[in-house]
């Protein structure tokens, strides 16, 4: 009784085993060979198996799968394996060998320890369960506040996204435009919100601290830009602003940012920067697909008004493009240096003439802009819009007399390019020319007798034309000149990049050869024109490389 108490005073089965094995003894003349105890299905040896025969004692164990069975140790009569069974099954083995076979009593006496044993064991290995079910029950209730932790932010995270989303939805069906999204933008995320187009210009701003005037754009630094944020997923930071672009399809069609000067977005923010680019770039892509089907109709108009067309459909056709021919038009063409005359460029001629209040219709050709315009455009305000717009002043603009009447427009759109050409060919290449402002080169325009003129020049110029021929030298393009600097010596020589006093020797020289006084007044008027005509028409008719 006193071995059972010690037994059950303890939970750990391996102690358990080693009192059983240490009091073998009191049941009889017994001795402990070996001890097993079950863990996880497979037998376990005791540390306090002895080495000898071993090997045998547990292939025998093993043998007897879990059955009570006698097992063989040399110098022993008498051996068995018996096992430790419990409520839940066998909970080891006890192999005990005896040097005399053992009485009855001390069979029941054995048999009695082996009993109290595996009772021992059936407590220490429910309460063992015990102890694992309860840190179980633990970690799944653990487990569970965690899920139930992440479901309720998911569940809130997806709210979240859904209210962003029909938020933006909403402001898009609105047709509220830009500066509707960056309001809604900003009041979700408490940052200005801001818009620009592909080349970096301003078109929406919501919230405090915008810039008065707009910084205009680096051409270089904002390519840099684009191909740095173009190049990651997702809002980029660049310096204070969140930005991510705007384009659907692939196509850059602007920049949406966020001003975050102290770092406070988090992911909130950045979801819902995402979600404003996403409906940014529909009303971006709606715009765009306007603005191509308006232009398209508009340079459809326009090509058959320059080409001349009929009188009744034209006008129907400009009814249904919000366009009133019935007004008088000028025609007006529009050439920049660096531009090319692609859909770019003349979207580009577009803005800056709605911009300043000119209604027309826009089409382009290989090297040139043209505008119906139904009005007199300004001398300088279309010019200085393109140059805002291109970022530079590069560019020339001819301008027709009025057009009364629809056929009248393909004889005007001839006085505009040649107003443009005449100012591309004067002291000042930049800037706009009126037609009806040319003066004497009105009467050099297209279809005058070129026969005529060249007539005259010859009679004027046709010796120091053929003095330049003989020995490469350039008394015409001198004449030119001085008479395009009004007669200053010092503006001609510095035009002509030479000495002042080699000026005078070419004129001098110019007076000589071609037998004709610069002081007199009429020599004068008729050189003068002659160069003019020699520089504008027939230069240009013979293809001069040097023109």
């Amino acid at each position: 009784m006193v071995f059972s108490g010690a037994l059950f005073d303890t939970l750990d089965e391996g102690e358990i085993l080693s009192l059983a094995m240490d009091h073998i003894a009191v049941a009889g003349p017994y001795s402990a060979e070996a001890g097993y105890l079950t863990v996880d299905g497979d037998l376990v040896p005791s540390p306090r198996n002895g080495p000898v025969h071993a090997v045998a004692v547990d292939r025998r164990v093993r043998e007897l799968a879990g059955e009570d069975g006698p097992v063989l140790v040399p110098g022993r009569p008498w051996g068995r394996a018996l096992g430790l069974r419990g409520l839940e099954g066998l909970h080891g083995y006890l192999v005990v060998t005896s040097r005399s076979r053992p009485t009855d009593a001390e069979r029941s006496l054995l048999a009695a320890l082996v009993r109290h044993t595996a009772a021992a064991l059936s407590v220490a290995f429910a309460h063992r369960r015990q102890r694992e079910d309860a840190l179980e029950l633990h970690r799944l209730r653990e487990e569970r506040t965690a899920l139930q932790g992440r479901l309720i932010s998911v569940v809130a995270e997806l709210g979240y996204q859904r209210a962003v989303h029909t938020l933006m939805a909403d402001v898009a069906a609105s047709g509220g435009g830009e500066e509707a999204i960056t309001g809604a933008l900003h009041a979700l995320t408490g940052l200005p919100a801001l818009v620009e187009d592909r080349f970096g210009r301003l078109r929406s701003w919501t919230g405090p601290d915008r810039p008065d005037p707009y910084p205009p754009p680096d051409p270089v630094r904002r390519d840099e830009m684009l191909h740095a944020v173009a190049r990651r997923a997702g809002p980029v930071r660049m310096e204070d602003r969140l930005v991510t672009l705007v384009r659907p399809q692939g196509e850059i069609l602007g920049v949406l940012a966020l001003v975050d000067a102290r770092g406070e977005a988090d992911e909130h923010t950045v979801l819902a920067l995402e979600h404003a680019a996403a409906s940014l770039a529909l009303e971006l892509a709606h715009l765009r697909n306007l603005a191509e089907v308006e232009l398209r109709l508009h340079r459809e108009l326009a090509d058959d008004l320059l080409a001349g067309t009929d009188g009744a459909s034209a006008y129907a056709r400009s009814e249904a493009v919000g366009h009133d021919l019935h007004r008088s038009h000028y025609v007006v063409v529009v050439q920049w240096s660096n531009r090319t005359a692609d859909d770019s460029f003349a979207q580009t001629v577009g803005r800056a003439a709605s911009a300043v209040g000119m209604h027309s219709l826009l089409t382009r050709r290989s090297d040139h802009v043209v505008l119906v315009a139904d009005d007199r455009p300004h001398a300088r305000a279309l010019y200085e819009a393109l140059s805002r717009e291109t970022g530079t002043r590069s560019g020339t603009i001819g301008v027709s007399s009025p057009c009364d009447t629809l056929d009248d427009i393909p004889h005007r759109y001839e006085e505009a390019q040649r107003a443009l050409e005449v100012r591309r060919n004067s002291r000042e290449h930049y800037g706009t020319t009126f037609y009806d402002e040319l003066g004497l080169y009105r009467i050099l325009g297209p279809g005058n007798d070129y026969r005529e003129l060249e007539a005259f020049v010859h009679e004027w110029l046709g010796q120091l034309i053929d003095y330049d021929s003989r020995h490469h030298t350039a008394m015409v393009e001198t004449l030119c000149r001085y008479f395009d600097c009004g007669g200053n010596y010092d503006e001609t020589a510095e035009s002509l990049a030479i000495h002042r006093s080699t000026l005078r020797y070419r004129l001098q020289r110019i007076r000589n050869i071609s037998g004709n006084d610069l002081a007199n007044v009429e020599d004068r008027l008729n050189l003068q024109v002659a160069t003019r005509v020699w520089k504008i028409v027939l230069r240009e008719q013979a293809g001069d490389p040097h023109r």
